[in-house]
Protein backbone atom coordinates (compact mmCIF):
# COMPACT_ATOMS: atom_id res chain seq x y z
CA UNK A 1 0.00 0.00 0.00
CA UNK A 2 3.03 2.37 0.72
CA UNK A 3 4.39 1.86 -2.63
CA UNK A 4 1.31 2.47 -4.58
CA UNK A 5 0.65 5.87 -2.27
CA UNK A 6 3.97 6.99 -3.29
CA UNK A 7 3.39 6.29 -6.64
CA UNK A 8 0.26 8.13 -6.38
CA UNK A 9 2.04 11.03 -4.86
CA UNK A 10 4.21 11.28 -7.71
CA UNK A 11 1.07 11.56 -10.24
CA UNK A 12 -1.43 13.91 -8.52
CA UNK A 13 -4.37 15.08 -10.68
CA UNK A 14 -4.73 18.50 -11.82
CA UNK A 15 -7.49 18.88 -9.26
CA UNK A 16 -5.27 17.73 -6.47
CA UNK A 17 -2.63 19.74 -7.57
CA UNK A 18 -4.69 22.55 -7.12
CA UNK A 19 -6.19 22.27 -4.07
CA UNK A 20 -2.66 21.58 -3.08
CA UNK A 21 -1.07 25.06 -4.24
CA UNK A 22 -4.20 26.73 -1.91
CA UNK A 23 -3.60 24.63 1.18
CA UNK A 24 -0.14 23.81 1.49
CA UNK A 25 1.10 26.73 3.26
CA UNK A 26 -1.69 26.45 6.30
CA UNK A 27 -1.18 24.60 9.52
CA UNK A 28 -1.91 21.66 10.52
CA UNK A 29 -0.13 20.16 7.79
CA UNK A 30 -1.76 18.42 4.78
CA UNK A 31 -0.35 14.64 3.78
CA UNK A 32 -1.24 13.45 0.29
CA UNK A 33 -2.27 9.77 -0.44
CA UNK A 34 -2.02 9.08 2.91
CA UNK A 35 -2.90 4.80 3.67
CA UNK A 36 -5.39 4.92 6.64
CA UNK A 37 -6.78 1.27 7.03
CA UNK A 38 -7.03 -0.65 3.82
CA UNK A 39 -7.53 2.62 1.71
CA UNK A 40 -5.18 5.10 0.55
CA UNK A 41 -6.82 8.84 0.52
CA UNK A 42 -6.42 11.32 -1.71
CA UNK A 43 -5.38 14.12 1.09
CA UNK A 44 -5.60 14.40 4.94
CA UNK A 45 -5.43 16.64 7.59
CA UNK A 46 -3.97 14.22 10.54
CA UNK A 47 -4.61 16.05 13.73
CA UNK A 48 -7.69 17.22 12.67
CA UNK A 49 -8.91 13.72 11.01
CA UNK A 50 -10.19 15.05 7.79
CA UNK A 51 -9.96 13.25 4.86
CA UNK A 52 -10.57 15.15 1.43
CA UNK A 53 -11.73 13.28 -1.76
CA UNK A 54 -11.56 14.63 -5.23
CA UNK A 55 -13.47 12.51 -7.58
CA UNK A 56 -13.83 12.51 -11.28
CA UNK A 57 -17.36 11.16 -12.65
CA UNK A 58 -16.92 7.24 -12.46
CA UNK A 59 -17.36 7.91 -8.58
CA UNK A 60 -21.27 8.98 -9.10
CA UNK A 61 -23.28 6.55 -6.56
CA UNK A 62 -20.64 4.53 -6.06
CA UNK A 63 -21.23 1.87 -3.65
CA UNK A 64 -17.58 0.90 -3.30
CA UNK A 65 -16.98 5.32 -1.96
CA UNK A 66 -20.24 4.76 0.14
CA UNK A 67 -18.80 2.15 2.24
CA UNK A 68 -15.00 3.50 1.98
CA UNK A 69 -16.61 6.74 3.77
CA UNK A 70 -18.48 4.41 6.63
CA UNK A 71 -15.35 3.22 7.51
CA UNK A 72 -13.56 5.90 7.57
CA UNK A 73 -15.91 8.11 9.73
CA UNK A 74 -15.82 4.84 11.90
CA UNK A 75 -12.24 5.32 12.49
CA UNK A 76 -13.04 9.23 13.50
CA UNK A 77 -11.64 10.68 10.21
CA UNK A 78 -14.45 13.15 8.36
CA UNK A 79 -14.95 12.84 4.89
CA UNK A 80 -14.73 16.00 2.31
CA UNK A 81 -15.76 15.18 -1.57
CA UNK A 82 -15.51 17.22 -4.41
CA UNK A 83 -15.95 16.81 -7.89
CA UNK A 84 -12.73 17.16 -10.39
CA UNK A 85 -15.64 19.56 -11.84
CA UNK A 86 -15.85 21.94 -9.04
CA UNK A 87 -12.09 22.20 -7.72
CA UNK A 88 -11.36 22.79 -11.69
CA UNK A 89 -14.26 25.79 -11.63
CA UNK A 90 -13.59 27.05 -7.73
CA UNK A 91 -10.59 25.70 -6.36
CA UNK A 92 -10.41 28.62 -3.61
CA UNK A 93 -14.01 27.68 -3.10
CA UNK A 94 -12.80 24.00 -2.32
CA UNK A 95 -9.75 25.10 -0.21
CA UNK A 96 -11.73 27.61 1.78
CA UNK A 97 -14.27 24.57 2.68
CA UNK A 98 -11.35 22.31 3.67
CA UNK A 99 -9.72 24.79 6.06
CA UNK A 100 -13.29 25.83 7.17
CA UNK A 101 -13.76 22.16 8.43
CA UNK A 102 -10.08 21.40 9.44
CA UNK A 103 -10.85 24.61 11.75
CA UNK A 104 -14.24 23.64 12.96
CA UNK A 105 -12.26 20.30 14.28
CA UNK A 106 -9.63 21.75 15.87
CA UNK A 107 -11.53 24.75 17.15
CA UNK A 108 -9.72 27.98 17.80
CA UNK A 109 -5.65 27.82 17.66
CA UNK A 110 -5.40 30.02 21.17
CA UNK A 111 -8.46 31.32 23.37
CA UNK A 112 -7.25 34.43 23.77
CA UNK A 113 -5.35 37.28 22.20
CA UNK A 114 -1.75 37.49 23.44
CA UNK A 115 -1.03 40.89 25.23
CA UNK A 116 0.93 43.58 22.64
CA UNK A 117 4.23 44.12 23.68
CA UNK A 118 4.14 47.90 22.20
CA UNK A 119 5.50 50.26 25.35
CA UNK A 120 7.67 47.96 26.92
CA UNK A 121 11.35 48.55 26.97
Amino acid sequence: MTRRARALRSNATDAERRVSLRIRTYRPRFTHQLVVGSYIVDIACREAKVVIELDGGQHADSAYDEARTVLLESLGWKVLRFWNSDVMANPDGVAEAILTEVGRRLGPTHPQLLPSREGRK
